[in-house]
């Protein structure tokens, strides 16, 4: 069993999924716009909406991510969920954070913290917050 975070940008899939490639590395796996659906396009997606992403899988790190536009509305909204971006070093963090911030605002800037060695929660350009952690050495 696993948990997949599935995220509904309303509308802005294609260009959240440009963003992560470039922002952390992220991989395509698989991308379906809905004017692909066997079954035709849903009754709830707004006409001329063909071109937008009915369901995408990302990897980021190795682990899935996946992302629809859901009903192309243009306003995604994310509360009370954070994904949790681990990095491998206290500059691979700064620069993570600074990438996924990009056009976002910062929720708690970069610091060291009693867990970790740099800690910071920014919500990127889409309103997605990231928790951006090097955690200290064990031990």
């Amino acid at each position: 069993m696993n948990v997949t975070p599935y995220l509904f940008l309303d509308g802005r899939a294609e260009e959240a999924i440009k963003f992560y490639q470039q922002a952390l590395g992220a991989e395509v796996g698989m991308m379906m716009r809905f004017k692909e659906s066997p079954d035709g396009q849903p009754g709830s997606i707004p006409a001329g909406s063909g071109e937008k992403i009915m369901h995408a899988s990302i990897s980021v790190g190795g682990h899935m991510l996946m992302l629809s536009d859901g009903n192309c509305g243009g306003k995604p909204v994310f509360q009370g969920v954070a994904l949790s971006l681990g990095a491998d070093s206290d500059a691979e963090a700064d620069r993570l954070f600074g990438a996924l911030g990009e056009g976002g605002q910062t929720q708690m800037p970069m610091t060291s913290t009693f867990f970790a060695s740099r800690f910071g929660m920014v919500a990127d350009k889409f309103g997605v917050s990231w928790m951006v952690i090097h955690e200290k050495p064990r031990g």
